[in-house]
């Protein structure tokens, strides 16, 4: 086959790493700095902002195992593309909004997006490209996608201080029609046909394997966790008297998934998910009981653990089940864990602002202890697969 670099696979992983980057900056990454000015302007309380990301979350949930199908059947790169249109589509509209029906209808349109534009369709992609050989695209998607809060936040803040948070919405519209569609439109290659599915083995009466149950429980508590703090982040470190450092989850996240790809590349998957799975809460322990002083070592170990937990999303499911199916596996695999994301802002801000940090601390280390333990406790087999998706 003739050589063409928009085939190579260093370059589709820098052009889904920046547009990956761009989608996350521009939706999960918005809350935290948009819920003040949009709350205020619009004299709504800010549950009713973060009820509507709540709206948004659930319903990616329930798009994810279509999505899924979709590029199984027809490959990542037309469906990363509409997304791009449907994004802006959404935040034009946020931009618009007098009130909090508009402000839901707004954010369901953004969950669409969300539903078949983030992480799992970009690994979905790659995987279709790859196959087995994937997971180092995963990684590398990551590496870029990792800086999307660093570069989010304070982005937003700045667009927002020189246009208000209505022309800084809009700004973040033109950028997926000018730079994000033209990028997953010409330089993301078709994928090849599906090949099929492998018979089912190994599975639960209900017909779904047990590892796909484990799996769905651990991405659904490390997920909340991960919303929640997005969202939170700088008001829990606030709560616990501390200078803010909540840009220094991006990079954590990306040095841990240099790590990833560097010194873990040869282990096994599950290697990586039960160390990440043990920093949250480790973290959590460090600022419980010193408090401020341990506000930096908090956000790395959160962040170095949030980020190769993402990877693990992605390559987990590849290494356990291959990548024919792939994209259905991971949409079945997102759907409770964005159900759980979806309620984790308002769940997540109502314990902080009514049991204090530490309560909210509980939470979160309970969480991700238990994820670890399930990874501890029953480690998956080779052999259970998915039902045949076609």
């Amino acid at each position: 086959m003739t050589w063409h670099p928009w085939r190579h696979k260093a370059t589709v992983v820098s052009v889904l790493g920046i547009t990956q980057t761009l989608a996350w900056a521009s939706t999960y990454y918005l809350t935290a700095v948009f819920t003040d000015p949009v709350s205020a302007d619009l004299h709504l309380s800010r549950t009713w902002f973060y009820g509507s990301v709540s709206a948004a979350l659930l319903l990616s949930g329930l798009l994810g195992p279509v999505a899924g199908r979709m590029i199984d059947r027809y490959g990542g790169r037309d469906v990363l593309t509409a997304t791009n249109l449907v994004f802006a589509a959404g935040l034009m509209l946020l931009s618009f909004v007098t009130g909090p029906i508009c402000l839901v209808a707004a954010w369901l349109v953004i969950g669409i997006g969300m539903g078949f534009g983030l992480y799992e369709a970009a690994f979905e992609t790659v995987a279709g490209l790859y196959g087995q050989e994937a997971r180092n695209a995963i990684t590398g998607i990551t590496l870029f996608a990792g800086f999307a809060s660093t570069v989010g936040w304070p982005l937003s803040a700045a667009l927002i201080d020189a246009f208000g948070w209505r022309g800084a919405l809009l700004a973040w519209a033109a950028l997926h029609v000018l730079l994000g569609l033209p990028l997953n439109r010409w330089l993301v290659p078709q994928s090849p046909p599906p090949a099929p599915v492998v018979a089912p083995s190994g599975v639960v009466a209900g017909g779904v394997p047990w590892t796909m149950i484990i799996l769905a429980g651990v991405f659904g508590a490390t997920w909340f966790v991960s919303t929640a703090l997005a969202a939170h982040l700088p008001r829990l470190l606030e709560a616990m008297g501390a200078t803010p450092a909540a840009a220094l989850v991006g990079p954590a996240q990306v040095a841990a998934r240099v790590a990833e790809f560097s010194l873990l590349r040869h282990a096994a998957p599950m290697i990586s998910a039960r160390l990440a799975a043990g920093l949250h809460p480790l973290g959590a322990v460090l600022l419980a009981l010193i408090g401020a002083p341990a506000a930096i070592p908090f956000v790395l170990l959160h962040g170095a653990g949030n980020g190769m937990l993402t990877i693990a999303r992605g390559t987990l499911p590849l290494q356990l089940f291959g990548a024919a199916g792939y994209g259905l596996r991971t949409g079945l695999l997102a759907t409770p864990a964005r159900i759980l994301q979806g309620g984790a802002p308002l769940l997540f801000g109502l314990v902080l602002d009514r049991g204090g940090p530490l309560a909210a601390l509980l939470l979160t280390s309970s969480l991700t202890g238990l994820s670890l333990l399930a990874l501890l406790l029953k480690p998956p087999r080779q052999s259970e697969t998915l039902p045949n998706s076609g």
